[in-house]
């Protein structure tokens, strides 16, 4: 059992924590070994995404004080944990998502975005979203194809030329 203070504690650490999320992700952890959960964990702050476990009346609270008021914990089925990003917004979708692939016990229930509460396939769908890396590197390419089109065709004339030019030498 936890104390009122305890639980004070934790309703203040969750609601400054989820007042500076770009997102959260809700997974049911149910059946998973501590072996499992602790290289969830591991994961998770490699990338700089942090994990909370807490009852679903104080996610719930924490939820409301941080002005996230359109989700009820409560009515999320299992052992509710919450997967929180600062900085990167698909990082805890494709960590989360990643990890439940491989552990059919991790259930994906939903997230938040942007405040705004996405359900499984929305948590999903941003998991199988390429990396901002991915979509910076795709756009540099397609900057760079015309002008690696226009270097071959300008290439293709001084060819020719030269194959003229070596064929009349002959």
């Amino acid at each position: 059992m936890q104390t009122k203070q305890q639980k004070e504690t934790i309703v203040k650490e969750l609601t400054d924590k989820l007042s500076k999320i770009k997102s959260v992700v809700f997974a049911d952890y149910t059946g998973l070994t501590v072996t499992k959960l602790t290289k969830l964990r591991r994961d998770l702050r490699k990338q700089g995404v942090d994990i909370q476990v807490a009852k679903k009346t104080l996610i719930d609270l924490s939820l409301k004080k941080a002005g996230i008021t359109d989700t009820d914990a409560k009515k999320m089925p299992g052992q509710l944990a919450v997967v929180m990003s600062y900085e990167d917004e698909v990082a805890p979708a494709k960590i989360v998502y990643g990890f439940s692939r491989k552990e059919e016990r991790l259930k994906i229930l939903g997230g938040i975005l942007n405040n705004i509460f996405i359900d499984k396939d929305g948590v999903v769908g941003l998991a199988k979203l390429p990396s901002r890396a991915e979509l910076l590197a795709k756009a540099v390419g397609s900057i760079a194809a015309p002008l690696r089109g226009m270097v071959t065709v300008l290439q293709g004339n001084l060819s020719g030329l030269v194959r003229v030019l070596s064929q009349i030498k002959k």
